[in-house]
């Protein structure tokens, strides 16, 4: 069993779609002001613990050796002041060193790792994070380099440390500036998003509004100027939408008002006729051969309309399209034409007309709806039979195309044909040509062209003896032509195509 699919809202859909961008890059620009924070407090601390390595980087000399091959001396003079002044800080702690040009201690803590050695010592003051008694601390390091004429490589080393306290508190600092006041404006943003949303959909809730307000039969096109654009193209396919409920309906209501009249005539007959034998058999009137006339008028009038019904049932059917689409399979058209002909022949005989069938009895098959094809023939075969007279002929014939483009479905006859003038408007419903006394209920030809238009095929009435008419004979006899098409179909037309 197929789960129904729930129901959306277009408010929540854009409102999460809008937020929730906004709630994941929250914590990514979070860290990223964390990381910058960082940045800026560092700044002002290195290049106060530069300075201090410099200051001290001066008070340190490499002296020339006094006997040639020995290493350098190193002279350090730091005034009792000067580290004194580095242990003052109460918020931090500060770690100094000065080696000689053998790794001696000669001034300082010896807890301070040695950087990594370098080939040629550089005299620029270099930074890098390391760990002093399990505290993590930024190092700024020199290389004191020996005079002209001695090795470069005999370089003193002077080293200053300080904990990360101050930097911490300082990117902290930077940070609640940053995102405390985001925590204000997040919320401020949320519910700006959501008025804008709301103002936003507001046309769609005052057009669902009008929509709401309208009558059942009011079907007029909705006014697409005070929506917006983007709704616009929605709106003209409902405006199309009601245009073709609107001539369906029309069409509908025509054709029960049409069917009410037509069936109006067959019942009152009905009842006349019992009217009629009930006030002879109360007057003791009626004799044997009166009853049984007018019980044979009864059972005309309920033939009539039994086939009023029947063909009403018919045109249901043919236009119920969504159901021939389903039930369409591989038809032979020539032994479903045989099949037709052959239970109209006792009609034909006691009519006293030739009905025959030319073609192969089977053999030619299309893609269709096989009861709705029956129909066809049979509407088409019943037609020719009512409008033909005594001694005339009836056939029907199915041919191929030799190319197999198409499939031909034609009967002809020749009764009094069809004047051109008339020839779309027998396929109206109820339609009957002037001058005619044939009984029918004339929806006979709008089934078949029903049928066609499902199947995709032409339907056309001609002549069957142009000739005949061409001299003004009474009889040129009429030819209807079916012309299936026998390439691959995409769909049996939808409900939307026109007849």
């Amino acid at each position: 069993m197929k789960r129904r699919t729930e129901q959306r809202s277009l408010f929540g859909e854009i409102l999460d779609w809008m937020l929730a961008p906004l709630l994941l890059l929250w914590p990514m620009s979070v860290a990223v002001t964390w990381v910058v924070a960082q940045g800026i407090a560092n700044r002002p601390y290195d290049r106060e613990l530069g300075d201090v390595a410099r200051a001290l980087s001066r008070q340190v000399t490499v002296l020339a050796p006094a006997v040639p091959g020995r290493l350098p001396r190193v002279d350090v003079a730091l005034p009792e002041a000067a580290v004194a002044l580095l242990r003052t800080d109460e918020e931090e702690q500060v770690f100094y060193q000065v080696l000689g040009v053998r790794g001696e201690l000669l001034a300082g803590d010896t807890d301070l790792p040695v950087p990594p050695v370098e080939t040629v010592p550089a005299s620029d003051v270099r930074f890098r994070d390391d760990e002093v008694k399990g505290l993590p601390v930024r190092v700024a390091y020199r290389w004191v380099v020996a005079p002209p004429g001695i090795e470069p490589h005999h370089a003193s080393l002077v080293q200053v440390a300080a904990t990360l306290d101050k930097r911490s508190r300082l990117a902290t600092e930077i940070v609640k500036g940053v995102i405390l006041p985001q925590f204000v404006i997040l919320p401020i943003a949320v519910v700006l998003v959501w008025l804008a949303l709301s103002r936003g959909i507001r046309p769609l809730s005052d057009l669902q509004q009008r929509i709401r307000r309208r009558e059942s039969t009011d079907l007029s096109p909705i006014a697409e100027r005070d929506v917006p654009d983007e709704v616009a193209p929605l709106v003209a396919a409902i405006n199309d939408l009601l245009q073709r409920l609107d001539r369906s309906m029309t069409t509908q209501r025509q054709f029960l008002a049409d069917a009410a009249h037509q069936l109006k005539t067959p019942l009152a007959g009905l009842r006349m006729q019992a009217e009629l034998a009930e006030r002879q058999i109360d007057r003791g009137e009626g004799d044997a051969l009166t009853l049984k006339h007018a019980l044979q008028q009864i059972a005309l009038s309920s033939q009539r309309s039994a086939h009023m019904v029947n063909q009403l049932l018919a045109m249901a059917r043919a236009e119920n399209r969504d159901a021939a689409a389903v039930r369409a399979d591989d038809v032979d058209l020539a032994e479903l034409t045989v099949d037709t002909v052959r239970d109209f022949v006792p009609l034909a005989l006691d009519k006293r007309i030739d009905l025959g069938y030319e073609g192969p009895e089977r053999g030619a098959m299309l893609r269709g709806q096989p009861v709705l094809l029956r129909e066809a023939v049979r509407n088409l075969v019943d037609n020719a039979l009512r409008y033909t007279p005594a001694g005339g002929t009836v056939t029907a014939r199915v041919t191929t195309d030799p190319f197999g483009q198409v499939l031909v479905l034609q009967v002809e006859d020749n009764g009094p044909g069809i004047p051109p003038a008339e020839r779309e408007s027998v396929f109206r419903p109820f339609y009957r040509a002037l001058g005619t006394e044939v009984d029918g209920s004339g929806l006979g030809l709008s089934i078949v062209r029903e049928i066609a238009s499902q199947h995709g095929a032409a339907l056309t009435v001609d002549d069957a003896q142009p000739a005949a008419r061409a001299r003004g004979e009474p009889s040129p006899g009429a030819l209807f032509t079916l012309r299936f098409p026998l390439q691959p179909q995409t769909e049996t037309q939808g409900p939307d195509a026109e007849a």
